[in-house]
This record gives structure tokens, sequence and C-alpha cells, in this order.
């Protein structure tokens, strides 16, 4: 890959002791046995690697930012001679963009004539007002430079040199006062302002008040807000990239978003190294080994440090990968990843970035972003935005970003607050297949299924959002990025199985290769085609209109999707219908091993029958005793996995942390079985917030005994069992009240087993503000017993 920007060190010193800067205040000393100032041997030998590496790759442009240290200590002469070499020997070549970043105290007259004569850009770093910037940005005597920078900025603002003015960086300091801050900069007439969170790694977490788990969040957001309601009269980088990637558009920083990293530094020995914000990571993090008297950039491209940052979702870890704002999170800062000796981590301020980004998201009424979008995610390499990219979706239903978490323990339950999670788990899933197709080679049937799932995703997304909501898809996304499971035995082959399910949703014709595992080929949603003779192979599906063709080991298989009951070789996933909503008899799905309890085999028609009519009367007597919950799994129960019966026979349920949507339960009566589904779906519900917020110090190995179980809990498993136990106890309390036998004794016990456990978590303390905030919701939801 080319890379099209370069950072060039032209004076490894400063005029100022800014205590918060990577280049000498954080883990990488490097600059001590640097020379002081780029040799011209160095700029020489930079300036030409730039021109080979544009004439290479034929690149139209390239941007070199003139960088330190603070690069107006070379002066004016030896400026002059730096800008003169880099044009004579890169503009031959490509466009040369030049910038630079100074902290504006030597701004003058003689500096602004040079760089206008070069057409170099300038941003000025800022932290605000006064007292905002002199709490890092002072001289080494303690002195404020505050005055001096603003003579600078006011010198860029005559019209004269206004054309240089880039705008302003600006360093968040949550002892500042936000919006303070903001006006004080936009007195300043910026063409563009960047707000930059300190340097931090889990090594050296950044400051924080006790007491407040997302400070920087609520800092941005109150930035945010005034801007907005100021009609954005500048352009705020930060924001600008949120609202950009939650349409599928690039974040147009390294701060955010899945772009790929095509940015080098050049020291002034003529070192090459990576960004030069992993200074903060350890002493040598950026390094690379090479120079520019001995290595191209293109060796320095293919580098596994620099591949790793082009890599997109394939480089997070598995915690980012799942995350539902990961395409506009991007993981954060790779810097800010750093902990126990790896970059693995999410960033140290991944909280705060949650929060940020599901605020503007609300603000904004933007759509929730996936690795590439909000409706349309599966982006073909090449091809134009569809209008679902860039109009915004409509939100006129359902709970704001802060009434989201209040109303998701509503006592009654609320569909809304779940309709909003199926898009939040969707937009996960999508981000995971995106994962999947990051590994994959170029060409091959696996490439060819990724290109059908973009142009289908292109022209019927709600047929592609009809098989990837299926609870299974995810399960096997992650366990075939983790090279686990039924996930890993399949592999990314399954994404052939994925987009001919969505061909035949969307009645596509199509050719494609799926994955054979046993004799069997799995079509998410469809169901098993038997394939005895092929062992563990592949099989080409040829979908047309009315049929599906599954060839493998010379047999033919004809499959008409819809139609009802088995044929030879054909195993149908069987739909429950209730009102106007189905839900898959899920007994076929390989991925639905997932769950911790054993799955039956596939049952027989009687079976079938049986659990089919015993559904349809359980979801009666939820939609009669609990309406709300009852609506909420209309809204997001998606599929249910019969289980085996063990020896007990005590029924039992399921639900799977990597499968929304799904709730596994063994065979019993309506009035049982609707209780199974409102309690497994409030664990449905949990998983996906936990997506979402962190609810629990996951440092805090506590354990915490409960009634419901004889062994002591994670601090997370009990949050679980309070959530999912107030609903159950709201189910009886119904009963109860009704006059149904034995009801009220079953209620008690649940509702004192969850408050019970509400103050034993309480008493624990090791919620976050969050999960505390939640914790005592659902407390003031119990309710004592029958009216």
């Amino acid at each position: 890959m080319a890379l099209t920007e370069f950072v060039f060190k032209v004076h490894s010193r400063c005029d100022l002791a800014c205590d918060h800067c990577y280049v000498y205040e954080h883990a990488d000393q490097s600059w001590r046995r640097r020379p002081v100032r780029m040799t011209p041997e160095v700029l020489r030998a930079a300036a030409g690697r730039v021109a080979e590496h544009a004439g290479a790759h034929n690149l139209p442009a390239v941007s070199v930012i003139l960088h330190g240290g603070e690069p107006l200590l070379l002066g004016p002469s030896r400026m002059r001679e730096l800008l003169t070499e880099l044009r004579r020997v890169v503009s031959p070549v490509t466009r040369l963009h030049v910038g630079m970043q100074t902290n504006g105290v030597l701004l003058s007259e003689r500096f602004a004539d040079l760089l206008a004569e070069f057409d170099v850009r300038v941003g000025v770093s800022l932290d605000g007002d006064r007292t905002a910037n002199d709490l890092h940005r002072r001289f080494r005597n303690g002195a404020s430079s505050h005055d001096r920078v603003l003579t600078g900025l006011a010198l860029l603002r005559r019209p004269r040199y206004r054309g240089l003015y880039s705008g302003l960086l600006c360093t968040v300091d949550v002892r500042a006062d936000p919006v303070r801050v903001y006006e004080a900069l936009l007195d300043q007439e910026p063409p563009r302002i960047d707000f930059l969170l300190p340097h931090a790694t889990w090594e050296h977490p950044p400051w924080r008040p006790e007491g407040d788990g997302t400070p920087y969040a609520g800092w941005l957001s109150a930035v945010h807000d005034r801007w907005v309601a100021d009609g954005r009269p500048v352009p705020i980088r930060l924001f600008d990239s949120l609202l950009s990637t939650a349409r599928s558009g690039p974040s147009g920083t390294e701060w955010l978003g899945l772009d790929p990293v095509d940015l080098v530094v050049v020291e002034t020995d003529g070192e090459w190294e990576q960004a030069d914000s992993l200074k903060v990571a350890y002493d040598g993090a950026p390094a690379t080994g090479m120079t520019v008297f001995t290595h191209s950039a293109d060796e320095v491209a293919a580098t596994p440090e620099l591949a790793r940052r082009r890599s997109g979702l394939a480089g997070l870890g598995v915690t980012c990968r799942a995350c539902p704002v990961v395409a506009q999170c991007g993981g954060g800062l790779f810097a800010h990843r750093y902990g126990d000796g790896h970059f693995a981590n999410p960033s140290v301020y991944c909280a705060d970035l949650k929060e940020l980004i599901v605020h503007v998201n609300e603000t904004e009424k933007a759509p929730p972003a996936t690795s590439a979008g909000p409706d349309v995610t599966l982006p073909a390499s090449d091809r134009e935005p569809s209008a679902s990219q860039v109009e915004p979706a409509s939100s006129d239903h359902g709970p704001s970003a802060s009434d989201l978490f209040g109303a998701a323990v509503a006592p009654a339950g609320d569909p809304d607050v779940v309709r909003r999670l199926v898009e939040t788990q969707t937009a996960i899933v999508r981000g995971l297949l995106r994962g999947v197709a990051d590994s994959l080679p170029r060409g091959g049937p696996e490439a060819d299924a990724w290109d059908l799932l973009a142009e289908l995703d292109h022209a019927v997304p709600e047929a592609v959002n009809r098989v990837v909501t299926h609870p299974y898809v995810r399960s096997w996304a992650v366990e075939c990025l983790a090279g686990t499971g039924t996930g890993a035995w399949h592999g990314p082959g399954y994404l052939g199985a994925v987009a001919v399910a969505a061909a035949v949703a969307s009645g596509t014709p199509a050719r494609l290769t799926v994955p054979v595992r046993a004799g069997r080929a799995h079509l998410p949603t469809l169901g098993t085609v038997l394939l005895p003779g092929a062992g563990d192979g592949t099989a080409e599906v040829r979908v047309t209109p009315d049929s599906l063709l599954v060839t493998a080991a010379d047999t033919t298989v004809v499959v008409r999707p819809g139609t009802v009951g088995s044929a030879p070789g054909w195993q149908p996933t069987r739909v429950m219908a209730v009102d106007d909503r189905t839900v898959l008899l899920e007994d076929g799905d390989p991925h639905r091993a997932c769950h911790r309890l054993p799955a039956s085999e596939r049952l027989g028609d009687a079976d079938a029958a049986r659990w089919t009519a015993a559904f349809d009367a359980a979801w009666r007597v939820a939609a009669d005793e609990v309406p709300g919950y009852a609506g909420e799994l209309r809204v997001g129960l998606r599929a249910v996995v019969p289980l085996r019966l063990t020896g007990a026979g005590v029924s039992e349920a399921s639900t799977a942390r990597q499968a929304f949507g799904g709730v596994a339960a063994t065979e019993t009566d309506p009035s049982s079985l609707a209780v199974l589904l409102v309690h497994e779906f409030q664990h449905n519900k949990m998983n996906a917030f936990l997506d979402i917020y962190d609810l629990v110090d996951a440092a805090n190995p506590v354990k915490i005994v409960v009634g419901w179980r004889p062994d002591p809990r994670p601090a997370e498993a009990v949050l679980h069992g309070i959530y999912a136990h107030a609903a159950v106890a709201a189910v009886w309390r119904v009963r109860a009240d009704r006059g149904v036998e034995g009801a009220y004794p079953v209620h008690r016990r649940y509702h004192d087993w969850t408050a019970d456990a509400v103050v034993a978590l309480e008493k624990a303390d090791v919620l976050t503000p969050n999960g505390a905030r939640l914790l005592r919701q659902v407390a003031d939801s119990l309710v004592g017993g029958p009216s």
C-alpha cells in the first residue's frame, strides 16, 4: 500500500515545556540522542524517498508535515533552504502539499511571508482560554505562552496570510470549562478545530476525577451540544469524523474509525518511524530500525507494524471487533490501546468513546454505525455510496440515548428499547462479517461470496438484514474469528452460505460455493442439505428464482425454499408463525451449539408440531399476562432451539452470549414456556447492553452468594440474574393478582432472591456508574406482592 503522508521532524527541541507532550514527557526518550535539527543530507535523502515512492505508485499528491519539537526553531533562513529543497525534489514527480504544526509563539511577518511564498499551511496548538492553556502550555520558566500564541494567530487572521491558516489543535483537559475553551478557540476564527484526548495507555491511564468514569465523554459532549446549538460555525474534526463514519464515510483521522493508516515519520537523523504518538507506549515503540539512507518508503510500508494498522477490523482485539460502535471508534488511537505489553486492548478511553459516540449519534439522529455504514454495511471496493449511506436514518420512535438505559428496566417491558438493541446487534454482526472478510485472500469462492453480499446489501439491504439478524450467524462469525468451535470448523467459507441465504431472501440468481461438513451443508435461516458422499468438502449452490441446486460429489439436491416439509436430501428450518411474526424452530443450525446445554437433534414431524403448538400457546400466555415483555419478544426473538431433556426432567433454558435473539429451552407446558421465554430474553437484553455499556469492573474478581444458585457467582452473572429474575417476579405477580393457585409463593421467592441480590451486589461495590444506575432502577421496579 502507498503512503501519502510524511511527517518530517525538522527540529527535535521545543521552546515550550508542555507537561502533556508525548515527545519529551512520555516513555520514549529517543529525542535525547537525536540531532537538534534535520541536516541537508537527511532532508535530501528523505525528499528523494518521498519522490521515489510517489513515482512508483503514480500518486497524484503527497503531504509533508513539518513537525518537531518546534519547527519554527529552524529560523527563517534554514526553513527557506528546507522548503526549497523539498519542492525541488518532490514537485516534479507529484503535487506536494506542505503543512506545519507549531505552537505559534515564534510566528512573525518574516516567517509568514516565507510560508506564504512556499504555500505552507499552518496549524497552531492552543488549549483554549488563558486558564485552560496555562494548565500545560508554558515556557520552561513557568511563564504563560498564551499571549504570544494569540499574537501569532492574529497574524494568521490578516487577509494577507489568511490562506496559510489551517486550524487549531486543542488537547482536552477535563479540569477546564469545555464551553469556555470552545468559545476561546472560536474567537480565533479557525478554519478547523481538532480536539485531542491527552495521550495515555493502560500502563499510565489518563487522569479522571474520582467517581466519574467517563469525564472526557462528558466534556466533549458539552462542546458538541454548544457547537450544534451555534449552528456548527466551524468544522470540528472529531465530530465531523463521527458523523462521517456513521454514514459509511471515511474518518479522516487516525484517532477514530477504520481507515487504513498511511502515515510515516522521518526523524531528524533520518530514521523512519511509525506515528510518533506511539512514544507514549514504551521506549522505542515507534522505531522501525530503518533509515532514509538504507530503506525505501515501500519497505517501511511493508513492515508488520504498519501492515497491522492498515488491516481494519481484523487488526483489533476481540472486544473491539464485537463492539457496536467499532466502525466509528475504530478501537481509538492505536497508542492508547497499549497495556500488558501489547496493543490488542480497547482504547484506554473506551468507555468515554462509547458514551460520546452514542451521544453524538442520538443528538444528530445518526443511524447506528457498523464496520462500513448504517444500512449498507458490506461495501464492495470502489463503489459509490448509496442514498442510505448518505442520509441519516429517521428516528421518530423509541427512546433517546438517555432514556434508553432507563427504559431498559421498565417493569412492563419496552419494545422500543429492544428495537434499538436489534439495530445495535445487527451492526455488530455486520462488523464481524467484515472482520471475516478482511482476512480473506483476493479472489476465490469466499471473496465471491463477500462481493455478492456487498451487491445485495447495496440493492436489497432488507434481505441481508433478514439473514444477519439470525442469532447463529453471529455465533459462527465470533468463533470463526477466534479460531474455535463449529465456527472454525466451517471457516470463512460459511460466508458463502450466508450469501446464498441472502440471495434466496431477495430472489437474486447466484452461483456460490459453500462448505460441507460431515455430509451436511447448512444454509442459515433456510435449512440443511444432506450430501452424505461429500464428507468434509464444498458444494456448489446455484440459486434460481424458485429453487436451489446444490451439487457435491456427483450428487445434486434440488431444494425449493419456502415449501413445507422435508424432501429427499433437504431438511428445511421450520417456522413458527404467531400473529404477524415468525420465529424459527432451530434444530439444524450447527452453530446453535453455542448454548451451554445440549441441543436436541433434528426433531421428528410430530415433535416439531407439538413444539409449535406449545410455542403458540406460550406466546399468547405472555401477551395476556405481560404484554410489554411479549412486545419485546415480538421485536427481538428470532429463533428457539429445542434442548434435550436431561435425566432430572426439569425444564431448562439458556441464552448464549454471542447469539442475540436466540433462546434455547426444553419442551414444557405453555405456562412454563412463557416464563422461560421472558426470563431468557432478559438475558438477551442484558448481553446486548453489555455490548454497549461497561456495567461491571472486570478487574474485580469478587464472587457473590445468591439465592438461586448454590455456588458463589461473579458480579456480572449476578447482575444478569437480577435483571432476569425481576421479570420473572413480575410474571408471577400478575398470576398471583389473578388468583392462580400457588403463584404468590413463587412470586415471593423470585422477588426476595432479586432484592437480596441487589443488596449484596451494591455492597460489593464492583459496578460502574452505569451499572449502579441500572441496578438501582431494577430495585425500584420490584413490587412487593399481589395487589
